[in-house]
């Protein structure tokens, strides 16, 4: 087992990237519930994420979505996040919210849509060159709803044309991510509905493209940590979006439905060393807040991913590997979970002590008055939300 040393140093050096609409007003497709304070522009967005780092000491950058939060000077908002102790990670592109985009963007039938489309997603790229973001994420609503209303292999050949005029503009430290989603808001075929499409195109395009895992975009029952442990082999995991999903894609807390399922993920993470934020895998949430307030349900998620990446370095490598030479099926299974029934919440306290943090970033957040005096400064103008 990892001695109490080496356990810490990996904690300390966890990074999880905020999502910056996390922070505004978002809900169902049958309702938004608006709050108090929830930020305006992109630069209150960065202003709350602040605060979620720190308190957690675990949360440095935070992901723009493009057009949700365009401004006129990228760099400019990159230097107002560095001023906030944070800076600005993946860009996130949009082509599934404007009207011409009703049959698809990049595989739409029609040329003029697909043009619209890739103008901008290179419009993206332009962007992460002004605010220095590495990665590129990009999800697509593209698909079909009815049998024969367009050829799905054409439309494979069409989203190909696309990634790869994308993946040209990239430059040499600069990556695109490939996220897949299994249905909605198309309901016959998704042109990327798994992960075997998105590996099969980020094989294709080359070395500057993987795969990211949304946690809550699968079927029910699928093991999301054999998908992570064969991308993990094969180079190919990007990053992950984390949420929480009970029937489909719910976007709650991660961790809140399942929390022995991101432990097992964690423990595929931790299993080939991939934690260290020299391995490329960007750890990033994505979560719709709909009932419970904006940051403390960031920092809670924080929390919760934390303790999963804890419980996963405390599985005693050495004794499992043996048990499972000795095809000792129980003896395997109880160092596992010897390690997801360990209470870790002392350790992180601990953790978070040393860093000079308050050991309870929930109460902590609380006590700092930040809540109140935003609900008191945030009055007028138009509270972000989704499409804005």
């Amino acid at each position: 087992m990892p001695d109490s040393d080496t356990i810490k140093a990996a904690l300390r050096a966890q990074r999880i990237e905020l999502p910056s609409w996390a922070f505004g007003n978002s809900g169902t497709r049958f309702k938004v519930f608006p709050q108090a304070g929830v930020p305006r522009t992109p630069q209150e967005k960065i202003a709350d994420a602040a605060q979620v780092h720190a308190h957690t000491g675990v949360a440095p950058s935070v992901a723009l979505h493009i057009p949700w939060d365009r401004v006129d000077d990228y760099a400019e908002l990159a230097r107002h996040a560095k001023d906030l102790g944070v800076e600005l990670g993946t860009i996130n592109s949009n082509v599934f919210q404007d009207n011409d985009y009703m049959l698809g963007s990049v595989t739409n039938p029609d040329p003029a849509v697909r043009r619209k489309a890739l103008g901008h997603l290179l419009e993206c790229v332009d962007i992460m060159d002004q605010t220095g973001s590495r990665d590129l994420k990009l999800w697509f609503s593209d698909g079909t709803n009815y049998p024969g209303q367009d050829d799905i292999a054409a439309r494979q050949d069409r989203l190909s044309e696309a990634l790869h005029a994308v993946y040209e503009r990239l430059s040499a430290d600069q990556r695109m991510l490939l996220e897949y989603k299994l249905f909605e808001p198309a309901f016959y075929t998704m042109d990327v509905p798994d992960w075997g499409t998105a590996y099969a195109h980020c094989v294709e395009l080359g070395p500057k493209a993987a795969v990211v895992v949304d946690t809550g975009h699968h079927a029910p029952g699928t093991n999301i940590e054999f998908i992570v442990a064969v991308l993990l082999r094969k180079g190919k995991l990007g990053g992950f979006d984390f949420n929480s999903r009970f029937y489909a894609d719910d976007d709650l807390m991660v961790g809140a439905a399942d929390p022995f399922q991101l432990f097992r993920i964690m423990a595929e993470v931790v299993a080939v060393h991939a934690l260290r934020p020299a391995a490329g895998i960007a750890f990033m949430l994505d979560q719709c807040h709909n009932i419970e307030p904006k940051i403390p349900g960031q920092i809670r998620s924080v929390l919760n991913v934390q303790e999963a990446t804890a419980k996963a370095l405390l599985i005693d490598r050495a004794a499992l590997s043996a048990a499972q030479r000795a095809g000792d099926v129980l003896g395997a299974n109880a160092v596992f979970m010897d390690a997801y029934n360990t209470d870790v919440r002392p350790l992180l306290a601990e953790v978070r002590t040393e860093q000079g943090l308050d050991p309870d970033p929930m109460a902590a957040y609380a006590a700092s008055g930040y809540a109140e005096r935003i609900v008191a400064e945030r009055v007028g103008g138009t509270a972000a939300g989704w499409g804005a």
